[in-house]
This record gives C-alpha cells, sequence and structure tokens, in this order.
C-alpha cells in the first residue's frame, strides 16, 4: 500500500514538473467569448489590458478559454458597448464606466469624477472598502458584473488651441471631455463633446473642437494632438485616478465553472495592475518629447480651478437630492475621499513635495 501511495504521488508530482495543465482546468469546457473595447488598438496601454486579460485567461486554462478582443467600432461602436454586453450581443466589455453617465450618472463613481479619489485611492475603495460592492449592486440593474481594468492614474488636462489665462477664456469653448466632467465644464460655459478616442484627432485637425483631452503624454503623443493644438494642460481635475472596468453579462458570467470565475478575476487583477504599471513607465519620456518639440505647458489658473472645484460640488449636492442610486453609493464614496486625503495629506504630499524639488 505505501508503495503505491508513493508511486501516486510521484507520478503526479511528475505530471505537474511537466507543465501539464492540472486535472481540474483539464475537465473545464472549451470556451469562446467576445470582447469589445471602448478603444483603438493604436492605444497599446489602455486598449492593450484587454490583450493582457484575454492571454493571461488563455494562459491559465491551457487555451481551453479564449476571449477575442475587439476594437471600438469593430462589433458595435465605442460608445454603446454597455449596450452590447446587457444584451447579451457580446459576453464582456472593456470601457471607461463614466462614458455611460447619460444612463445614470452613478456609472461615473465607477471610473472618475471631478476632484475624486487618486489611482490608488479608487482601488483601495474598489478593494479594501465598499466600492466594489455599491457599484455591483448598481450595474447589477444592467445585467452587468464589473472587474477591475485597469486605471491610467492622474491625466492631464488636454490639448488647446488658445492659451485659457482665466476662466473667462472657457466662454463658448468646444472641448472634447469624457464622462461627467461635461456637465462641470458646461456650468463653466464650456461647450463639451463626447467623441470617442480614435476620433478626437480629425475633429480638433478640422476645428470642429478648440480643445480636447484624453489621457497623457504617451496616448496624446501617439495620437498626435500636438500637431493642431500646441498648448498642453494639467492637472486634468476630472480625473485623479480612472479606473477602467471589464464588464461581464451576468448570464455568461454565472455560467462560467467555479474555477473559470475565479481565473477572470485574476486575469483583470494582472491587466488592472499593468495598465498603470504601462502609463507611469511610458509618460515621462513621451513628455519629453512633446515638449522638445515645440508643446508648451501650462497649469490650469487658479480661478478656473476654483471654478471648477465649486461647480462640482454644487452638481453632487444636487444629484444626492434626486438620484437615489447616486446618493448611496457617493456618500460612502465621499467618506471615504476625506479620510484618504487626510491620509495622503502627510506621508505621501510630505515625500512627494520634497523629491519633486530635488535636482536628481
Amino acid at each position: 500500500m505505501e508503495r503505491r501511495s508513493f508511486v501516486r504521488h510521484a507520478g503526479l508530482a511528475g505530471v505537474l514538473a511537466a507543465g501539464a495543465a492540472p486535472a481540474i482546468v483539464q475537465a473545464q469546457a472549451q470556451l469562446r467569448w467576445r470582447l469589445a473595447s471602448s478603444f483603438p488598438k493604436s492605444l497599446d496601454t489602455i486598449f492593450g489590458a484587454a490583450d493582457v486579460f484575454a492571454k493571461k485567461v488563455s494562459e491559465m486554462t491551457s487555451g481551453k478559454f479564449q476571449i477575442s478582443v475587439h476594437a471600438g467600432g469593430e462589433i458595435v461602436p465605442a460608445l454603446q458597448v454597455v449596450d452590447a454586453v446587457q444584451g447579451g450581443t457580446v459576453e464582456i466589455a472593456h470601457t471607461a464606466p463614466y462614458y455611460f453617465f447619460g444612463k445614470d450618472e452613478t456609472f461615473a463613481l465607477g471610473c472618475a469624477i471631478p476632484f475624486g479619489l487618486n489611482s490608488r485611492q479608487m482601488t483601495a475603495w474598489m478593494v479594501e472598502g465598499n466600492g466594489l460592492k455599491l457599484m455591483r449592486d448598481f450595474y447589477r440593474n444592467y445585467n452587468i458584473i464589473n472587474f477591475l481594468g485597469g486605471n491610467t492614474g492622474a491625466q492631464m488636462g488636454g490639448w488647446y488651441r488658445k492659451e485659457i489665462k482665466s476662466i473667462a477664456d472657457m466662454k463658448g469653448l468646444k472641448i472634447r471631455i469624457g464622462g461627467f466632467a461635461g456637465r462641470v465644464m458646461e456650468r463653466m460655459g464650456a461647450v463639451p463633446q463626447q467623441i470617442a478616442g480614435g476620433e478626437i484627432y480629425s475633429a480638433l485637425e478640422k476645428g470642429t473642437i478648440d480643445a480636447a483631452e484624453w489621457v497623457g503624454p504617451y496616448d496624446d503623443q501617439k495620437l498626435g494632438f500636438n500637431k493642431v493644438a500646441p498648448n498642453y494642460y494639467y492637472p486634468g481635475w476630472w480625473e485623479g485616478g480612472p479606473q477602467l472596468d471589464f464588464f461581464i453579462n451576468t448570464k455568461a458570467w454565472d455560467a462560467l465553472s467555479t474555477e473559470y470565475k475565479a481565473i477572470v478575476e485574476a486575469a483583470s487583477a494582472m491587466a488592472h495592475i499593468d495598465m498603470q504599471a504601462k502609463y507611469d513607465a511610458k509618460n515621462p519620456a513621451a513628455l519629453k518629447q512633446l515638449v522638445g518639440s515645440g508643446t508648451k505647458l501650462f497649469r490650469f489658473p487658479k480661478d478656473t480651478m476654483d471654478a471648477a472645484f465649486k461647480e462640482s460640488m454644487g452638481i453632487y449636492a444636487e444629484l444626492s437630492a434626486k438620484n437615489p442610486n447616486w446618493k448611496k453609493v457617493y456618500e460612502d464614496y465621499s467618506n471615504f475621499r476625506r479620510d484618504q486625503n487626510l491620509w495622503f495629506r502627510f506621508a505621501e504630499a510630505g515625500f512627494d513635495d520634497f523629491m519633486q524639488a530635488q535636482k536628481l
């Protein structure tokens, strides 16, 4: 008996050492999903997170679970991916939730709101706070379950044909701006435009818009915005830490085995980390190149920042009074933000302020 037991265990060890997939995975069925992205393939950072996710799912299932990744417009338009997942046209989407704030403003809280959480704080709220639970309760109304799908980190404030010297220069400004921030811009006198990433350059080049924001130096350089608008502003006060999500149709999710569900969750975590790592690594060199080629950097005037903050807080109060979905999530979000800012004010900001003043 002891000899047979040893042989059995030795055989298993040999199989595992040889790199064969565990039996629990081998027993799973072949599965193919389609993923609709809201982003163009040219953006290897933000679109690339979906590729990382799909690759990891395939690797962890020995190729049994395949997810084909499709850029915005290939299956459905970039800004219709929620409808596609909700209706079961595709099983999964990769997108910025705030694109869909027109359905309900609460979508924006799952991504970024003006003067909201930074990227680390957003991940903390989602993973260790109540964020994931609250957003999943909300997304259930759309037949969706969400998983973290990346974060760009704090973004830049966009490209402008003319300088913004005061709040007065915002009057009548036609600006492409994603998600919820458009409402704030509107109250500041600007004319917000919702345009998918792959269409921004042509709109800016033709003069259909006066300004545009996207993400930051690496993506913006690839999209060529510096060629048609020389003034680059910061910070992107509306996107201190925008989170991307994988939206999965709840019926498709429920049909997965326990093992496949665990694999999807692990792959999304990998994609989440990978996206911000890429942005943090690639943005510095891109910014140097942009400035070297003539881009002019400006910080938003104080009166513009103050006006944006005031209008944002006013909008949040109004929404809390009329949208119960928003109120439920925002109350928790704002309490978490308050405590996070108290902490970051000391250790994080203190360290950053000192280091950024040094000559390295």
